[in-house]
């Protein structure tokens, strides 16, 4: 990943939220077909091990967790928010007509190797956490319990789990923090107005340094 300093996030605490908010991962795989991306979400535990890892399942019927070996290298891409900025929300462009569109972005690359778990204690457990971090916000939120033993059993047993013990993560947010604060909060305001209050409020962050 191109990674200009300026641009480079290198605290945990910003990485993990990325990740957590948009747990939606691309895991890219190398196997003897070529490069293979699945889009699987992740939970991150960051409690194991110098990095944390990435936690998550897949349907017994997607091969990925026969094409990998455990232990082989894999990178998981998680996307935050992101959207196209107008050089016509800069000020200074009125001025000098100098600038030029551009993409903000928030992302993280976690490194790392993929382990297969194909137990049902595994499972339960990673199910079971997903369905807590996930059911959080509804109102009665759904439960393990709720569905039948049997039925439960059977859909256990229809998925697989990966386990991805993390290496190293890379993290880049660019919003704009190489420009002048009145293009920055021109950008803000832009966005705000078409309605894009997650990427606006990012680069508000980076512009306090948070």
């Amino acid at each position: 990943m191109y990674l200009p300093p300026h641009f480079a996030e290198t605290r945990p605490e910003q990485l993990h939220r990325i990740i957590n908010d948009h747990p939606l991962g691309m895991m890219v795989t190398h196997t003897a077909a070529g490069l293979e991306a699945q889009h699987i979400p992740f939970l991150l535990d960051p409690a194991q091990g110098p990095h944390g890892v990435l936690l998550a399942h897949v349907a017994r019927a997607n091969t990925v967790w026969q094409e990998v070996v455990s232990g082989d290298a894999v990178l998981v891409v998680f996307r935050g928010v992101e959207g196209y900025i107008s050089p016509n929300w800069y000020p200074g462009k009125h001025d000098t007509h100098r600038r030029v569109p551009t993409w903000n972005y928030e992302v993280v690359h976690a490194h790392g190797t993929v382990h297969v778990h194909d137990d049902e204690k595994f499972l339960r457990g990673l199910v079971a956490r997903l369905t807590r971090v996930h059911e959080a916000t509804q109102p009665v939120p759904w439960k393990m319990g709720d569905a039948p033993p049997d039925y439960l059993a059977a859909m256990l047993g229809k998925i697989v789990g990966l386990e991805v013990r993390i290496t190293r993560l890379d993290g880049k947010r660019k919003l704009n923090q190489h420009h002048e604060a009145r293009d920055r909060a021109g950008a803000i305001q832009g966005l705000e107005t078409q309605g894009h209050a997650g990427l606006a409020q990012a680069m508000r962050n980076a512009s306090h340094g948070r």
